[in-house]
């Protein structure tokens, strides 16, 4: 007869019991798998949809992201595109910890219906607690925001976890990234504060959430640095009125002419005779 008091019965009966345990939550954690990548896609496609203002549901998701997501790419610090990677597949967060000019930076282009076509760009960072992320589209200048989305892993309600209310994510849209020629990523300061330069757009911290605001502000300024590039070729496709194909801005592309040329600047030559071809435009 087994002696149920015995150290002997007592040890094999956990050991059995452990591994009988650790079989079954095996089991279920693998069946589940497939499952748990499709929630965590789906997730992923509705806050990237959220950034252009587009409220879905899980039934609905897979065809709305389809449907208004009509390109995805993936591009490098010089504005160039990057062929055979996945967008959708890169992890924001591992790419926000490498240095600019080794990260694969994913876009997804969206076209809507009464608003046109916006450009989507993820974000990852850290708050007080953990990992916060997020997703920010642009009008096609390159530089005027449309929407943002913004998402946590640990912060605390009702304070640093307010990045994702309405109250903090509407002071987003319209805000510009380029002013006067030059890239100012948004600023997230204290309320009834501004930036020391005038020019840097920015929106109110959460209230008692100083270090998840924070947060934002280096997340915005970590993430979309490397996309600066990529944005002026977007801002001069823009103004060009050109297909996407423009090259970024140069020096002498940002160069303002004063006037016109006029009558007056039209120099006449006798035949053989050298005429320079230089002139001052700007005078």
């Amino acid at each position: 007869m087994i002696n149920k008091q015995s150290n002997v019965y007592t040890i094999v009966y956990i050991t059995v019991l452990v591994i009988v345990v650790g079989a079954a939550l095996a089991f279920t954690s693998m069946s589940l798998k497939d499952r748990q990548n499709e929630n965590a896609q789906a997730d992923k496609k509705s806050q990237i949809l959220q950034s252009v203002h587009i409220s879905t549901t899980r039934a609905t998701v897979i065809a709305d992201f389809e449907k208004y997501i009509t390109k995805q790419l993936v591009v490098n610090t010089k504005g160039e595109e990057i062929s055979g990677v996945e967008a959708f597949g890169i992890d924001v967060a591992a790419e926000a910890k490498k240095p600019a000019d080794q990260r694969q930076l994913p876009v997804y282009v969206c076209q809507l219906p009464d608003a046109g076509t916006k450009y989507i760009l993820p974000l990852a960072g850290m708050g007080l607690w953990g990992p916060i992320w997020g997703y920010v589209s642009f009008d096609d200048d390159g530089s005027t925001i449309y929407g943002a989305f913004f998402d946590h892993q640990g912060e605390t309600p009702g304070l640093g976890a307010e990045i994702t209310k309405p109250a903090f994510t509407d002071q987003f849209p319209g805000r510009q990234l380029f002013k006067n020629g030059n890239f100012y990523p948004i600023e997230v300061v204290k309320k009834g504060q501004k930036p020391l330069n005038p020019d840097v757009d920015f929106v109110d911290g959460i209230s008692g959430g100083t270090i998840t605001s924070k947060g934002v502000g280096s997340m915005f300024d970590n993430c979309l640095q490397p996309y600066r590039a990529w944005l002026e070729t977007l801002a001069a496709a823009h103004v060009s009125g050109a297909d996407g194909n423009a090259q970024p801005l140069t020096a002498d592309d940002k160069t303002t002419f004063s006037r016109q040329l006029t009558a007056e600047d039209v120099v006449t030559a006798e035949p053989g005779e050298k005429v320079s071809a230089a002139a001052t435009i700007a005078e």
